[in-house]
């Protein structure tokens, strides 16, 4: 399959949006219609869940290609795995 290169100069397709970002700078909140946007209710809450934000932070981590070949084979969502086998692990030796 042949590859298509399309080339840009630089600043090409970067013209102005259709936006009226001036008008919207302008415009009370009053002025906003929002009758296409249903009203929040307590019954919609009736089921909400607080999930604690996640703490995790990014690193670079050198990690054997044979570990890192099984969890990706597991599919979407490997870092998140191994980062539950890391978790597991630490509160285990916290545990003793």
């Amino acid at each position: 399959m042949k590859k298509k290169i399309t080339r840009m100069e630089l600043g090409e397709g970067l013209e102005k949006g259709q936006t009226d970002w001036e008008r919207l700078d302008k415009m009370r909140d009053e002025d906003i219609d929002l009758s296409d946007i249903p009203e929040i209710t307590p019954e919609m809450w009736k089921h909400a869940v607080i999930v604690p934000p996640d703490n995790t932070q990014q690193v670079t981590l050198r990690i054997k290609r044979s570990v890192l070949d099984y969890f990706k084979a597991g599919g979407k969502g490997y870092q998140t795995r191994i980062n539950q086998v890391l978790e597991s692990f630490v509160k285990s030796q916290q545990a003793d």
